[in-house]
């Protein structure tokens, strides 16, 4: 079931859940039962996969003001191998 969050006037936020039925239906404050209006907020979507989050939070930090490398951080690359001419 949804989550909708309410504003009561007196008493402030409060979230409730019920069915999409019932969406357009008043609620009422839990605390003082008066009725209350919906305030309409941004779906709650599934978390992102940890790396997936931190390139996105990279990125987007990186957008305006690249980050300097001052040091190579990892492995070091693999040797070549040289090839001699028979």
């Amino acid at each position: 079931m949804p989550v909708y969050v309410f504003s009561c006037h007196d008493c402030g936020p409060f979230e409730l859940s019920r069915p999409m039925a019932e969406t357009g239906k008043a609620a009422h404050c839990p605390a003082c039962l008066r009725e209350a209006r919906r305030v309409f907020t941004p779906p709650g979507l599934t978390r992102l996969a940890t790396p997936v989050r931190r390139a996105l939070e990279t990125e987007e930090a990186s957008a305006h003001e690249p980050r300097v490398v001052t040091q190579k951080l990892g492995r070091p690359l693999p040797q070549r191998r040289s090839r001699k001419p028979p």
